[in-house]
């Protein structure tokens, strides 16, 4: 892979073996192990959003493995001010061996990636979030032992996280019920990729018959960043789709729940679940660090013993 701005950008192998290498990473470092893997390599992250776990998890990991990494505010840099994104892309990408970016509209990334000399990561988009869902599969795995046979109920917005994670799934070989309200289903281009992938995707209006006997239950937030201005409209039809003691009860006795958070406790998803037995939110977030480090390995590292 050149780049990563979707799932998709990634084969069934590929995604195997960047969770068997975060698996590694995460060894050495509770283990306290000193690697230099990305010395003297440097990562630009570009941020058009605000961020708490991207921005710090590819800090730390180009820290941990010896590199560098440089934060860009949009409005700091002269994209702010207008300068084409395919001159930033060129000029950037002479300074630094992979650029992250966190933006609003993925054809940005599209653009970027089209003039960069470098990996460019997708830290973020409105169509997906690619390194977040590795995270989450590096957590499911953790918990279950295996992604095989694993059932995944996504509740909620059929968002950008509900986009990558249908991907991952069809990648997997897992099986995926999407269960949201009319209107806010997943992208139709990404159900049409997940068609070529063979997914095993499923679609339940009902969201007590989407969990029913799953592993794992996912839920994000109902009103993401630049869409305030649907919230009334958006806490309204999302009312009967939060994962609530009583959802939770419905799916396996040994379920566990994820949040890629933020969350909006009381919204999407009650205190009570987060802070219960299933949740798995905070391991998740954590992942988030290992799984960067082994995505920075596999497009700049080089060879990795």
């Amino acid at each position: 892979m050149k780049h990563l701005l979707s799932i998709s950008d990634l084969t069934a192998e590929e995604l195997a073996e960047i969770l068997e290498l975060a698996e590694k990473l995460k060894a050495e470092r509770y283990k306290g192990v000193v690697t230099d893997y990305l010395k003297n390599k440097s990562l630009a992250m570009i941020f058009e959003l605000p961020s708490t776990r991207t921005r710090v998890s590819f800090e730390v990991a180009m820290t941990d493995l010896g590199g560098h990494a440089l934060y860009l505010g949009w409005n700091e840099l002269q994209l702010g001010r207008g300068e084409p994104i395919k001159d930033t892309a060129r000029v950037l990408s002479r300074y630094v061996h992979a650029i992250m970016m966190r933006v609003r509209n993925h054809s940005t990334l599209e653009e970027f990636a089209a003039y960069s000399s470098v990996p460019v990561i997708n830290g973020l988009s409105n169509l997906e979030h690619p390194c977040q869902i590795i995270a989450d599969l590096l957590t499911i795995k953790e918990y279950k032992g295996s992604l095989e046979d694993v059932k995944v109920a996504w509740v909620g917005d059929g968002n950008n996280v509900c986009n990558s994670l249908i991907l991952a799934t069809a990648l997997a070989g897992m099986e995926i019920v999407v269960s949201t309200p009319s209107g806010y289903e997943p992208d139709e281009s990404i159900i049409k990729k997940a068609k070529e992938l063979k997914a095993n995707l499923k679609f339940e209006s009902n969201p007590v018959k989407a969990v029913k006997d799953a592993d794992v239950i996912y839920t994000d937030v109902w009103v993401s960043m630049g869409q305030e201005s649907e919230k009334r409209k958006r806490l309204k039809d999302f009312g009967p789709y939060q994962v609530n003691k009583k959802l939770v009860d419905v799916a396996k006795e040994d379920v566990i729940v994820m949040h890629c958070l933020p969350a909006h406790r009381g919204e999407e998803i009650t205190d009570e679940v987060i802070e219960g037995a299933s949740s798995v939110i905070f391991d998740q977030a954590e992942n988030r660090l290992h799984a960067q480090k082994a995505i920075l390995l596999k497009l700049i590292g080089g060879e990795y013993d």
